[in-house]
């Protein structure tokens, strides 16, 4: 069966960190690039970072620039994102989700995906 599963979410105050991590099986976690999506209420959900799985290539929206730092643990088969620098916008339900990774981080171009985890940043 495949499960990709997010944890790390929380509440922290503007300009603190969270570190996610997304861990994957049932599938070759190394087939797979692994991306960070979010949505918050009423918005679509964002492509926020990626990493491929050969590379090591990362992308980044432009709002993650700077502050958040995608990384990866193919021996446990989990990706990390780093978020500093933390704002009030950043809330959302954050996702994970194995695919591929382009430029332009798109919801259509990752296969399996996780039930996401809350992040709220208080102001």
């Amino acid at each position: 069966e495949v499960q990709v599963v997010e944890s790390g979410g929380g509440l922290v105050q503007a300009g603190g960190s969270l570190r996610l991590s997304c861990a994957g099986s049932g599938f070759t976690f190394d087939d797979y690039d692994i991306g960070w999506f979010r949505q918050a209420p009423g918005k679509e959900r964002e492509g926020v970072s990626c990493i491929s799985s050969t590379a090591g290539t990362t992308y980044y929206a432009d709002s993650a620039k700077g502050r958040f730092t995608i990384s990866s643990d193919n021996a446990k088969n989990t990706v990390y994102l780093q978020m500093n620098s933390l704002k009030p916008e950043d809330t959302a339900v954050y996702y994970c989700a194995a695919g591929e990774c382009y430029d332009d981080i798109r919801p259509p171009d990752f296969d399996y995906w996780g039930q996401g985890t809350q992040v709220t940043v208080s102001s």
